[in-house]
């Protein structure tokens, strides 16, 4: 006897209250697979939407704002790497001040720090990438118990 018809005879021996229950309890069984295969996954899906949806237009907004600092920079002039260091020593100058001293090496600028405060690490950054053209090699900077930075920082300067 094959396990279908050993089924069909089981089926047959049952009362009609207990071929109801187990209708019911199969289709029960069927329900919940239902929900959890395809129902409660959409659902998921639509509720997160709305803030997938804000997420990733901000990563666009922010991709398209660096895609206009790399075109702006792009578009500048050629600087002679004269230009650039007296650049780069200026935004040293004003943005770091006292809390940094710099050696020259070629094309490669070392700018030690002591005490630097984090606002003026990241400005200073950003101006001596966009007016000195400088692009940052090796960073080695450990924070202080005061919320400072100390360490090296080592940047590239344009070729001459």
């Amino acid at each position: 006897m094959s396990s279908i018809q050993a089924l069909q005879t089981r089926w047959a021996g049952l009362a009609s209250r207990e071929k109801a229950l187990v209708i019911a309890a199969s289709l029960l069984v069927g329900l919940a697979v239902l929900w959890w295969v395809a129902i409660a996954p959409a659902l998921s899906t639509l509720r997160n939407a709305p803030a997938q949806h804000q997420t990733l237009d901000t990563q666009i907004a922010r991709m398209r704002n660096l895609q206009a600092q790399a075109q702006s920079l792009q578009s500048q002039p050629r600087q002679s790497a004269d230009e650039s260091l007296k650049a780069l020593e200026q935004t040293i100058r004003q943005r770091l001040g006292t809390t940094a001293r710099y050696s020259i090496a070629g094309e490669r600028v070392t700018v030690t720090l002591s005490g630097a405060s984090a606002e003026a690490l990241a400005q200073w950054l950003a101006q001596a990438r966009i007016n000195a053209r400088a692009l940052p090699g090796e960073a080695r900077l450990n924070r202080t118990a005061a919320g400072l930075w100390d360490g090296t920082v080592v940047l590239t300067l344009p070729s001459r």
